[in-house]
């Protein structure tokens, strides 16, 4: 069943219902309700990926999951955009639909839920909200209404007050205030003052409570309004009994004044010395005197940190104390770097009395620290940030552009053949290109932006702020640095770069995620030529993981044997006779359907597992043309070698084997190879089909015209029959430039001694026009298409004098 069959049964549903393929992820089919749902025109989602209709930048991996085969049943929560860029929030159930044998695709049920999602999630929001700003602050707090009942309060109160936690949770207003009462030292006092704020909603106090427990706490009081009237109170509470106990500890710090290792001085409550310690002279080379009347300002101040003296002396009357590094310098100018602590001190009514410094000499650690964070954050070769601090960078970057509502890119490159400078140049030159290369990557990006060396020959330029424009601009100037030839010990040579592009936060929200996204899209350009950019998009992981599903699937039909060979028929245009036939592997799996080679014999090249199948394929082959051999029927088998199976070291012995295995001649075999694998290593492939030839099995140059056409090796190779690919043969003999190669290539065949094969003749047009040119074989639907075993031998091989009389006459 077709999934335009189910269009009435998904018309009738309530719910929006959108057929997608399992393998493509494209939609299929999608009934009204879906179409009026994403405001689109009717049909017009048919073809689309289904990715592209999503909102949420997570419901990628979700289609990820759904590609990888991760579930056959999945219910989600998700955003849709509809075609006015409009988001609606729906409730989707994902469901894996197999029809008949063969067909299987995802039934995608649809319903609104965004307004039932937009009320709830207002509600959550405000309420985190709240929570949120109770428990952020440093102060423990306290909500009452005006009547005194408590509406609200942190942990922070709980914790100060030292609540049990049955009161907590009890939510007892009453045995709450009565806790309270029972802490504080003078009871009746802070139950008169509470009774006098109580009267008056308006009021704003302050105040300073005493509990048995010993802590000291400054509570203030301000009144709650709405709409402009008093509606409560919020009553804030700080422990203020360390500070109290600053005047204290500054009685024993007067002790070790004179003997601490720290420089110290002490202010006046205008800031100004009054004293320094002996350390203090001889770390600074100052005296007393000339250091009395001072201010910290004054000390510490230079033209370059005006700014970051007055921030931090601010935070110290705010916070009561400050702590960092400063540069300073010595009586002598000389620079150091010094690791400071100031404190404001108190009296018991709050009033500034005084102000410490202690400060320490930190120049010999700093710059310790400054070599070991070199060593850590930086490539030994390059110097350039090495992956950890790259990280680094990108966090903040990422830390940046999400409070502003920014964007950055990431650039991934890769050089290209740079494996080919290692091996025939030696590593140590390849280091020296590689040093070049930074330079010029330097040259490429701004002050604020970073480039990074990950290893090997894998670089990231991090641009800090830019959009795709100015990551294109980027892009373009690395290209065009790359390109400039490069001249080391008088060799000239140039190295190119693929460059994939990640954008914040369209790419990616994470470090992980946009690198991983920017390495996709430059595998991508390396699949399409190299030595050029291009942008990341959501198809290409989905795209990844069909792939990473088909090859898993191969895997798995190998080894349950779920593969099938068939085989089309190939007649000899002189007698009419078949002389030999073309085997062709076939695959149904129980959850893809039928998948054609064109899809699957590509992955299977790109992840190595075309050897294994290739290896299948040739067994099977030899085994099912020594058969029929046995039988009585002479016929050739051909069957393609891929590039990698050929490339293996012991591939001509496999071949003697497998022939030898199932006694059968050399020469009942045709292997059929592509141009672009015999002049890949062309003498070692030369020595292979020699020793081939030797063995007397027969060898074809497939797809021929395709590739890298050359007379040489035409020469060279023991090359016995040339075979025309279909797309030549397809338009004939309407299209001249078809005809005009059709022609040079049967004539360049036979001037070589060499037969040609036609494939994919498929009208009496095209048989005719080839004939008259003397082509020496065919095949294709004209004759008849690829069978399984058993319909071959029921319409050959049974009586096959009747179909080489049908070929003469039609000849």
């Amino acid at each position: 069943m077709k999934p335009h069959q189910l269009q009435p049964m998904i018309e009738g549903m309530l719910e929006a219902i959108i057929l997608v393929d399992p393998i493509q992820l494209r939609i299929l089919t999608a009934n009204r309700t879906a179409h009026q749902l994403l405001k689109v025109e009717p049909g017009s989602l048919i073809g689309k990926g289904i990715v592209e209709i999503v909102a949420a930048p997570e419901d990628l991996f979700f289609w990820e999951d759904v590609a990888g085969g991760l579930s056959e049943n999945i219910y989600s929560e998700t955003l849709l955009q509809c075609s006015d860029k409009s988001i609606v929030q729906v409730e989707r159930r994902v469901s894996l639909v197999k029809v008949g044998m063969d067909t299987s695709f995802y039934v995608v049920a649809i319903r609104d839920h965004s307004s039932q999602r937009k009320i709830e999630n207002e509600l959550e929001k405000l309420i985190a909200e709240l929570r949120g700003t109770l428990e952020s602050t440093a102060d423990g707090i306290l909500v009452t209404n005006l009547d005194g009942g408590i509406r609200s309060y942190n942990h922070l109160f709980s914790e100060l007050w030292g609540l049990p936690d049955e009161l907590m949770t009890q939510r007892d207003d009453g045995a709450i205030y009565a806790w309270m009462d029972k802490c504080m030292i003078d009871a009746d006092r802070y139950t008169e003052r509470l009774g006098t704020i109580g009267r008056s909603p308006l009021m704003e106090a302050t105040d300073i409570l005493v509990l048995r427990s010993g802590k000291i706490l400054e509570r203030v009081t301000l009144p709650q309004f709405a709409r402009g009237r008093p509606i409560g109170r919020v009553y804030s509470y700080r422990d203020i009994t360390q500070k109290l106990a600053d005047e204290a500890r500054l009685q024993l710090a007067a002790k070790v004044f004179e003997s601490s290792t720290d420089a110290i001085f002490i202010t006046d409550h205008e800031q100004k010395i009054i004293t320094i310690n002996p350390s203090f002279e001889k770390l600074t080379s100052y005296t007393e005197k000339e250091m009395r009347g001072k201010t910290p300002r004054a000390f510490f101040a230079t033209e370059s940190n005006v700014d970051l003296i007055d921030q931090l002396l601010h935070k110290l009357e705010i916070n009561g104390s400050w702590e960092g590094e400063l540069w300073n310098r010595r009586k002598n100018g000389h620079a150091y770097l010094c690791m400071i602590t100031l404190v404001k001190l108190q009296d018991d009514h709050g009033k500034t009395i005084n102000y410490i410094g202690f400060f320490k000499d930190r120049t010999e650690t700093h710059a310790a620290k400054q070599k070991i964070e070199e060593l850590a954050f930086s490539d030994a070769l390059t110097g350039l940030p090495n992956r950890l601090l790259l990280a680094e960078r990108i966090h903040q970057a990422i830390t940046h552009a999400s409070r502003k509502d920014g964007t950055f890119a990431l650039l991934f490159l890769d050089l290209d053949h740079f494996k080919q400078i290692n091996d025939s140049l030696g590593h140590p030159f390849g280091d020296r290109v590689l040093l070049e290369v930074t330079e010029r990557l330097k040259r490429c990006i701004r002050q604020v932006d970073t480039a990074s060396r990950l290893g090997g020959d894998e670089f990231v330029l991090l641009l800090h702020e830019a959009d795709a424009d100015g990551a294109e601009v980027c892009a373009q100037r690395v290209l065009e640095e790359l390109t400039a030839p490069i001249t080391l010990d008088g060799m000239n040579f140039t190295v190119t770069s693929s460059i994939g592009i990640a954008l914040y936060p369209a790419d990616g929200i994470t470090m992980d995620d946009l690198i991983k996204n920017a390495d996709s899209a430059m595998y991508h350009v390396k699949e399409r030529g190299r030595s050029d950019f291009r942008f990341y998009q959501r198809q290409m992981n989905i795209g990844l993981l069909s792939r990473m599903k088909l090859d898993h699937a191969m895997r798995q039909a190998l080894e349950k044997n779920l593969f099938r060979m068939h085989y089309q028929p190939q007649f000899d245009l002189h007698t009419g006779k078949i002389f030999g036939v073309e085997a062709l592997i076939r695959w149904n799996d129980k959850d893809l359907g039928e998948v054609s080679p064109v899809q699957f014999i590509p992955i299977a090249e790109e992840s190595g597992v075309i050897v294994q199948i290739g290896h299948w394929v040739m067994q099977t082959a030899i085994r099912q043309a020594a058969l029929w051999n046995q039988q009585g029927h002479t016929l050739k088998m051909g069957f393609n070698v891929s590039g990698l199976q050929f490339q293996q070291s012991n591939f001509v012995e496999l071949v003697a084997a497998e022939l030898e295995a199932n006694n059968l001649s050399p020469d009942c075999i045709d292997l059929e190879l592509t141009e672009s694998v015999l002049i890949k290593d062309i003498d070692e492939n030369l020595k292979k089909l020699n020793a081939l030839a030797k063995l007397g099995v027969k060898l074809s140059i497939d797809d021929f015209g395709t590739g890298y056409s050359s007379l040489s090796y035409l020469k060279r190779f023991p090359i016995h029959k040339l075979k025309i690919d279909r797309s030549f043969v397809e338009d004939l003999p309407e299209d001249e430039s078809n005809a005009a190669i059709v022609t040079a290539i049967i004539h360049l065949a036979h001037a070589l001694k060499l037969q040609v094969i036609a494939e994919g003749v498929e009208t009496e047009q095209q048989r005719s026009f080839l004939s008259a040119l003397k082509c020496d074989e065919l095949q294709g639907y004209l004759f008849a298409p690829a069978m399984s075993v058993e319909e071959f031998e029921r319409h050959f091989l049974q009586d096959a004098h009747n179909l080489a009389c049908h070929l003469r006459v039609s000849s």
